[in-house]
């Protein structure tokens, strides 16, 4: 295949801006990338797929998802985060069986492929979702995912006892040793497109020695880890009081830090902390939709990257974000700590693009595969349709990405190579009857969970 006419927005070292380029694609690999009339005179024979007046970005890669919240969006709106999860979430979860895992993941698959997520970091599965059904989902899509199995043997949040659903709470033997048969089926499936990780849960969820198992195994497997970490102030309260560590340094003294290693959230840091983790070379996954929704504060990301940390995005769950469109996430990411700073130089478009590719690929591991487009990575990529009123004109179209355009923008999508979506529509699956079920077995879980979520306004 043969990519002409378009703004390349490649991500590579320089990061180069081509206009009326041209990608060269052979099976899964770009072959070649440079101005549409040379790559047009070195391959006279490919199928040239036409993106005049289209943009050309990386694949998306949204570090930190819940896919089976996609099917609870809204479940929880405008409430405190305790609540939230003791009331609403975990309620619902807890009656969540196999098949409405994998009809979950499907819905948040194609929500992602369609807003051109190519690639997303999924934080941490229960064993009763499905991980097998789950990873099928990811098969069947054609989406590059991480998949991390959750890891726990004690039932709290913090300091709540006894806040966990019986449904979700899981031993050492069901999570962890399952996790490690997960690994051993589905690492390196679907043409390497299936990653599997340690998911564990928030301190509080999970014992020390727990912690330090977990942490050596992936050490010796080489598995990825990914836990939330310092998301409300509760979290460095629990850990000051319980062990008198900062979350960071808890962390540390636990093995969980490290270029493996994946922190979610970071609002309640100090310097030190963040010191600790450029030394220690551990990426953090910025949600700012989540904790601005659900008032967890904000992450020093400023300070991060000043320090030298890898920081990339995430767009979090159903319940607290009820999107997974990293677009959308991206302008957030850019507007937010403008206003904190009162500094409207502070994370500048192009940091909070990066955010999204190529940080997002090193957090991950996969910089040499995925994240930006480059000869010889992985043909990860989203063609974006800007000819719209809210994008027009586009002087910058790294700020017109950024700041004007959403998911909806997105027309191709390419994962390893193959075409996911085309003129807007998946290709992997049938989109009318993915929101069928979701809408079906969405019913089904809050029957059993007892719930009913009304507007707060009168119905007529």
């Amino acid at each position: 295949m043969l990519i002409t006419h378009a703004t390349i927005l490649t991500m590579n070292a320089s990061r180069e801006i081509i206009t009326d380029g041209a990608i060269a694609i052979q099976q899964d690999r770009i072959i070649a990338i440079d101005k549409t009339p040379v790559l047009q005179e070195r391959y006279p024979d490919e199928e040239q797929l036409d993106a005049s007046d289209k943009l050309v970005i990386p694949g998306l890669i949204d570090t930190h998802v819940h896919l089976a919240q996609a099917m609870i969006r809204g479940c929880a709106d405008d409430m405190e985060l305790l609540q939230w999860l003791c009331e609403r979430v975990w309620v619902l979860q807890g009656n969540y069986s196999q098949e409405d895992g994998y009809v979950s993941a499907r819905l948040c698959i194609a929500e992602m492929l369609k807003s051109g997520t190519t690639t997303f970091l999924e934080s941490m599965l229960a064993h009763r979702y499905g991980f097998d059904g789950i990873a099928r989902a990811v098969q069947e899509s054609g989406i590059r995912a991480c998949l991390a199995g959750i890891v726990m043997d004690i039932g709290t949040y913090a300091t709540q006892d006894n806040s966990m659903h019986p449904g979700m709470r899981e031993s050492r033997e069901t999570s962890l040793l399952g996790v490690l048969d997960m690994h051993s089926k589905w690492q390196g499936a679907a043409n390497g497109r299936i990653h599997v990780w340690f998911g564990p849960r928030t301190p509080g969820g999970v014992t020390s020695d727990l912690y330090r198992e977990m942490s050596e195994l992936a050490r010796q497997k080489n598995m990825g880890i990914t836990m939330h970490l310092a998301e409300v102030e509760a979290d460095k309260i629990y850990l000051q009081e319980k062990f008198g560590l900062s979350p960071v340094l808890y962390a540390e003294s636990v093995g969980l830090l490290g270029p493996r290693s994946v922190l979610v959230h970071m609002v309640w840091l100090n310097d030190a902390d963040i010191a600790r983790l450029a030394e220690t070379g551990t990426h953090v996954s910025h949600n700012p939709s989540s904790n601005s929704k659900l008032a967890s504060g904000v992450c020093k990301v400023p300070q991060l990257l000043e320090q030298g940390v890898n920081v990339a995005l995430g767009c979090d769950g159903g319940p607290s974000n009820n999107d997974y469109d990293m677009i959308r996430e991206m302008k957030l990411a850019a507007v937010i700590h403008k206003a904190v700073s009162i500094n409207p130089l502070t994370i500048p478009a192009e940091t909070v693009l990066e955010m999204a590719t190529i940080n997002g690929a090193r957090a991950l591991g996969l910089e040499h595969e995925i994240g930006s487009l480059e000869t010889g990575k992985k043909a990860d990529l989203a063609i974006l349709d800007l000819h719209r009123l809210h994008t027009t004109p586009s002087p910058n179209p790294v700020s017109t990405l950024v700041y004007a355009a959403t998911g909806g923008e997105v027309d191709t999508v390419l994962v390893d190579g193959k075409i996911v979506v085309q003129g807007g529509h998946l290709m992997t699956m049938d989109e009318h009857e993915v929101i069928a079920q979701a809408n079906k077995h969405a019913y089904q879980v809050y029957q059993r969970a007892g719930i009913d979520i009304k507007p707060k306004w009168p119905i007529r």
